[in-house]
């Protein structure tokens, strides 16, 4: 079949597709892309001679922005669950540069995305081209080497017979749980373009099967021990838990052995809210409840999480425990000097409940009765907690999330809350209540400001039968909002809160707490004395969304955001409800986070500030 590599690498894409449990699904759902010199004659040449509407074999999307193009299509497979993703192409220089950042966050978070970014002629016969970075060390380097680092697998196509092994693999990656993430195939201009006879069978359709690995005997046994062993043992669910869709072993295994359980951002919702065994988020932005109990476990079993320094607050939280740590990554698995075991998390847990309490001749282990009452205690004063924060005539930001928390509960659906950045992540993962595990889509691997409405628009692209509220804060919506447009264009409804806090409000906490004076975090003109201490700046961010094209509502109280709220999401196209928030303390960190402090300073308030850092800094221990 004689086709262009472009043509050949599109034709491939629209044939893959994955399988867990007998459920197939399109592993490329679509192609996100934005247009120049290095793929317009290759990439775009194919995909519209096979058409590009919602109905092609490979439909494309206009995207704004490079790097919100590689978020949209994370959003989309995060919302799946890992198990279908977007294809991003761009041209050559800025284009591919651009995507840098969005495949750091892909990686780091384990989620599925494939870049397709252009390169400079394989021949080098026009070189330097427009764009080209010269490296006087080696003509081989461009500027796409600059994803390799961010890239599970990374391949430049150089000769079109090179093409077939390459997808293989970049398919093999994005279908492995263990191991997925970004997938970069480089892709020079010329090669694009370049025609060459294709065996047909590279185009039948391909079933990827992504599987389950089951827990190794050996490593079985001793899980089991570890368990049984403790007396207060303490579960800290992980995204893991979500993505092999084991929420309901979950709340079996915890339920049958009194195991209370913490939920990273990746994890929350794993566990529904009002159980009495969630004790809720755990660590920097971790609730009273769950905290009190890390301190306190003798075993912390990890179930899907990588344990970021938030979860483990700079590793002064868990205090002696032992750790446990079931994760289909061996890599996550190993840390904390913690038993391993590696298997899928479904089966793990189905495998740990068939096993626990065996070795010892009863029919069930269960934890201390008098951990499992005090955690349960501790959870319920919690929600007691959560409910006094998100109540109130004044519109803080723990009110205004408790408003939106309850218009999405109260949708038939449940709705999707997307964040990312900002102070909002904190206050999402100590105060919101998600309806199910699906509801809550934040993405806090890579805490990346701009990927709100980008990733809500993937979101919505995966699961357009749910409302979908995307709450970005003026930081985060300045750095990247034009996906507004895409969303309009495609006539995909989001709802957008956008919060006006005139600066970086979570970053101007931590200046002021590290003794740097807020420098930086107010969006302030430059004044008389030559700092940025001058009057607001003159933005209008409701008229600013509103010639995106979205529909802008505005509520300055509680009353007013849920009038605003039901009006959006009652509505068929995207809109913005604009909010000013009263300046408020939501509810205090209730663990650590190491940011280093100025050793010395002639600042009294960095001076004071380090004196309690290294007051803190007593507390970490290795884990070993």
């Amino acid at each position: 079949m004689r086709l262009t590599t472009a043509q050949a690498l599109v034709r491939f894409l629209s044939r893959q597709w994955s399988e867990r449990d007998g459920v197939e699904r399109r592993l490329i759902e679509g192609c996100l892309g934005i247009f120049g010199h290095g793929n317009v004659a290759g990439v775009g040449q194919a995909l519209a001679e096979q058409g590009a509407g919602a109905r092609s074999a490979l439909p494309y999307y206009l995207a704004r922005n490079e790097q919100a193009m590689v978020h949209t299509a994370v959003g989309y497979a995060r919302a799946a669950n890992r198990l279908s993703t977007f294809a991003c192409t761009s041209s050559i220089g800025p284009g591919a540069t651009n995507m840098v950042t969005g495949a750091a966050l892909a990686t780091i978070n384990r989620i599925p995305v494939l870049l397709l970014p252009g390169d400079v002629f394989a021949t080098r016969v026009s070189a330097p081209v427009l764009q080209e970075l010269e490296d006087p060390r080696s003509y081989d380097v461009t500027v796409n080497d600059t994803l390799r680092p961010v890239s599970r697998f990374f391949d430049r196509i150089n000769r079109p017979e090179q093409l077939p092994s390459a997808l293989l693999a970049a398919m093999r990656v994005l279908t492995d749980p263990a191991e997925t993430g970004a997938v970069t195939l480089a892709l020079p201009q010329d090669v694009q373009a370049e025609a060459y006879d294709w065996p047909e069978e590279l185009f039948r359709d391909r079933v990827w099967h992504v599987p389950r690995p089951v827990p190794e005997p050996a490593a079985l046994a001793r899980a089991v021990r570890a368990i049984e062993s403790a007396r207060r043992p303490l579960i800290v669910a992980g995204g893991g838990v979500k993505y092999s869709e084991a929420c309901e072993e979950l709340r079996h295994f915890a339920e049958k052995h009194g195991i209370p359980v913490g939920e990273t951002q990746a994890g929350k919702g794993a566990l529904p809210y009002d159980h009495p065994l969630a004790a809720g988020a755990v660590g920097h932005t971790g609730t009273a409840a769950a905290n009190a109990l890390a301190r306190e476990a003798d075993l912390v079993i990890g179930i899907g999480t990588r344990y970021t320094d938030f979860t483990t607050a700079s590793r002064t939280l868990f205090g002696g425990a032992r750790f446990l740590n079931i994760n289909v990554a061996a890599f996550d698995a190993a840390k904390h000097a913690g038993e391993t075991l590696v298997a899928d998390v479904k089966e793990a847990l189905f495998a740990l409940d068939a096993a626990v309490g065996r070795t010892v001749g009863a029919p069930a282990w269960r934890a201390d009765p008098e951990w499992s009452a005090r955690a349960a205690r501790l959870a319920g004063e919690w929600r007691e907690e959560i409910a006094r924060a998100t109540s109130g005539r004044e519109l803080t930001q723990p009110v205004l999330l408790g408003v939106v928390n309850d218009a999405l509960n109260d949708l038939p659906d449940g709705g999707v809350v997307v964040n990312a950045a900002g102070s909002m992540p904190g206050d999402l993962h100590r105060l919101w209540r998600p309806g199910d595990p699906d509801q809550y889509q934040v993405e806090y691997g890579y805490s990346c400001m701009g990927y709100e409405i980008a990733g809500g628009l993937g979101v919505k692209l995966a699961r357009p039968d749910r409302e979908v509220v995307v709450l970005v804060g003026d930081g985060s919506y300045l750095m990247m909002a034009q996906e507004i447009a895409t969303a309009v264009q495609e006539g995909v409804k989001l709802v957008v809160v956008l919060v006006d806090n005139h600066g970086f409000a979570s970053i101007g906490g931590l200046s002021e707490s590290v003794g740097a004076r807020r420098l930086g975090t107010a969006y302030r003109l430059r004044g008389d004395s030559g700092e940025l201490d001058g009057g607001p700046l003159p933005v209008d961010l409701a008229v600013n969304a509103a010639s995106l094209g979205a529909d802008v509502l505005t509520a300055r109280d509680p009353d007013g955001l849920r009038a605003a709220l039901a009006k959006a999401l009652a509505a068929r196209t995207t809109t913005v409800v604009y909010v000013e928030p009263v300046p408020a303390e939501g509810p205090p960190a209730q663990a650590w986070w190491d940011v280093p402090v100025a050793e010395v300073s002639r600042l009294p308030e960095t001076r004071a500030a380090r004196e309690r850092y290294e007051e803190r800094k007593r507390d970490q221990r290795p884990y070993l």
